[in-house]
């Protein structure tokens, strides 16, 4: 007996997946619809070949891909009302009727759309109904539809079908003058009319009806038919499709700035991005984003892009919480780049913070958290203050264990060096080992102190991952560009464990946030990121945003551990991301890129572009090859946050150290 379910995985993977079909509601469907079915006995050994088969009635079962294109293109979602017109086998039908809501089938031939119908309640489809009829006028009495799909080619759009569509609605019809002769149509209807996007060539069967073909036309008599309600447009520019989308932002210093974020407020997981770690405008905007979101929303945690030492001081400082004995006197975010975070803007927003806390009692207070893992040698210093505290003898082990990486914590990098020696032993299950004792005694030191707890607990797990992450740094930036951004899951995963309540605004680089999948990083370099993790742990209630600029000045350095420069943003580049949103619209504005809004630009969108990524370096010079990569910007992000024009951040006062410096891509 033939493994038809094998065949038909192989069909989904080699015939639809591989040419392009990406939509996964889609490839689920087919996944899960027995096309062998819907053909004949004597057919059914070529019911996964990659061709259209002989159906009755001289009709035919269109080929998988051409299936699976179509109603990628419609966009079906679960709460869709869709119609097809030309059921024929009803294979189509029923992979729609997988994905959508209802689904409403038309097929011209009597005898076809019975043993259509037979067939597919043998296989259980209560949400599919088929009916013979005339398909080019549609199927009035259950219209509007969201989507409209006609699996048969006609002389000119029907205008009935047109009408038939709900606002927003998006039909996919082959229309030529011949077989031979067919282009492939999305049209979605808008306040406007109907926009038209030009899918390409196929072949189809004739559509006949009132508004098709007669039954003895063979080719159109006279010039080809326009319908009664439409006329083809030119096709809107992509700037022009931005500037339609854009929703107006207020200046960032007005309240009304972040209010059309409260869209979001249902998520979980805000995680805000910027697209350089030294624009003010990005800071700022992330900054009145979170504040609405906190004072509003009851999000508790502002989790950031930095070192988690550094970040407890100013978290002890927006809670009013004591400074623990032993903790080190090194000023937070003295480390290279000392600007990223101790400049104006985040002091700004930690002094709200403190405001806002104030007023609540302890329990309720937000949070400032940070998910890096740089500081080796601050994260040793306060697992041991903590257990000198607690726990003396425990504190002398920890001593112990933690020496073979003393010589090393001021220099982690030389650390990494030397662990590729075959003859040097690493420091792994030492530090392994001190953060299994911590979490072995867990009751004990957290019936003590529960947050004090979670720091040294915290600060043990940094010191594990940051050794993994200098050790294996030298072989590849794939490797430790993803032990860094799974420590940083991690570190907030356990940081919503820690409260089941806490609902979280995060702050990091837009290759952090933007869901590394579909970017370059994920293609091309097997690198994962925040982003991409959240997602897939989170769904829908991990909210990804990127931010964007087209020019302006910015703060960073021209090489790793270089003094800090203020720097001209060089325009982007014609083509790229930034390029198109500057030349739809000025900004600030905001683009809501998740699915179902704004169908066609989203659609358009979703074909790999380049994106500039500035990080604390910024090498103007060779800027196409160190600061651009392609990304599907819909895919990446769930909405864009514009400004044309930025400026630097405004850096403060204080001591500045060497960092330990970071892999590709600068400093991120």
């Amino acid at each position: 007996m033939a493994d038809f379910a094998q065949r038909r995985e192989r069909m989904v993977e080699r015939q639809v997946a591989r040419r392009g079909v990406a939509d996964e509601r889609v490839l689920d469907a087919m996944r899960r619809v027995p096309r062998e079915r819907f053909v004949s006995a004597l057919m059914r050994e070529f019911a996964y070949q990659d061709s259209a088969l002989p159906i009755e009635e001289s009709q035919t079962i269109s080929q998988p891909f051409i299936v699976a294109a179509m109603i990628e293109a419609a966009e079906l979602k679960p709460s869709d009302r869709v119609l097809e017109v030309g059921a024929g086998s009803g294979y189509a039908a029923a992979v729609m009727a997988e994905i959508a809501h209802r689904v409403f089938a038309i097929e011209r031939q009597p005898r076809l759309a019975a043993v259509a119908a037979r067939r597919l309640e043998k296989l259980g489809y209560d949400n599919l109904e088929i009916r013979a009829g005339d398909g080019t006028l549609g199927w009035p009495d259950q219209a509007p539809f969201d989507a409209i799909i006609v699996s048969a080619g006609g002389p000119q759009v029907p205008a009935a079908l047109l009408q038939q569509l709900a606002p927003g609605g998006r039909l996919i019809i082959p229309v030529g003058e011949s077989s031979r002769d067919q282009r492939l149509l999305k049209l979605t209807r808008t306040i406007e009319g109907f926009r038209e996007e030009d899918l390409g060539a196929v072949a189809f069967v004739p559509l006949i009806g009132e508004e098709g073909w007669t039954p003895d036309e063979t080719r159109p008599q006279g010039p080809v038919r326009e319908p009664r309600s439409w006329t083809r447009p030119a096709p809107e520019s992509l700037p022009s499709l931005i500037a339609r989308a854009a929703e107006p932002l207020a200046a960032i210093d007005d309240p009304a700035f972040a209010e059309p974020f409260d869209r979001f407020a249902d998520a979980r997981l805000v995680l805000i991005g910027d697209a350089s770690h030294g624009t003010s405008e990005f800071y700022r905007a992330r900054a009145a984003i979170t504040r609405r979101l906190i004072a509003k929303h009851g999000f508790n945690t502002v989790a950031v892009e930095a070192d988690w030492p550094d970040a407890a001081a100013l978290d002890r400082f927006v809670r009013q919480l004591p400074t623990p004995r032993g903790q080190p006197d090194q000023p937070p975010f003295s480390r290279f780049p000392t600007w990223m975070w101790r400049n104006r803007e985040v002091a700004e927003f930690v002094g709200w913070l403190r405001g806002h806390n104030a007023g609540l009692p302890p329990e309720r207070r937000a949070s400032f958290r940070g998910l890096d893992l740089y500081s080796l040698h601050a994260s040793i210093e306060a697992v041991l203050g903590y257990l000198d505290s607690v726990d003396p003898e425990a504190a002398a082990v920890a001593r112990e264990r933690y020496g073979c990486l003393t010589p090393w914590s001021q220099e982690p990098h030389a650390y990494g060096r030397m662990a590729l020696s075959g003859g040097y032993v690493h420091c792994e299950v030492a530090v392994a080992s001190i953060l299994i004792d911590l979490l072995a005694k867990r009751l004990d030191y957290a019936f003590a102190d529960g947050d004090r707890f979670l720091d040294a607990v915290q600060n043990a797990r940094l010191v594990r991952d940051a050794e993994a992450y200098y050790r294996v740094m030298y072989y590849g930036s794939a490797e430790s560009w993803n032990l860094r951004d799974r420590h940083m899951f991690e570190t907030l995963e356990h940081l919503l464990e820690a409260d089941p309540d806490a609902k979280a605004v995060v702050w990091a680089h837009n290759s952090h946030i933007g869901d590394a999948r579909h970017t370059e990083m994920g293609k091309h370099r097997d690198e994962l990121n925040l982003g991409q993790l959240c997602r897939e742990r989170f769904g829908p209630e991990a909210v990804l945003i990127g931010m964007g600029t087209h020019t302006g000045t910015v703060a960073a350095a021209d090489q790793w551990d270089g003094p800090m420069e203020i720097k001209a943003v060089s325009p982007s580049l014609e083509g790229s991301i930034e390029r198109l949103s500057h030349d739809g619209a000025p900004g600030p504005w905001l683009l809501d890129l998740r699915e179902g809004r704004h169908m066609e630009l989203r659609q358009r969108l979703l074909e790999p572009r380049l994106e500039r990524f500035i990080g604390v370096i910024y090498r103007p010079e060779t800027e196409r090859l160190s600061h651009y990569a392609e990304a599907s910007l819909p895919r990446q992000f769930d909405a864009w946050v514009w400004f044309d024009e930025t400026s630097a951040v405004t850096p403060l006062p204080g001591p500045e150290q060497a960092g330990e410096e970071e892999t590709w891509p600068f400093g991120l």
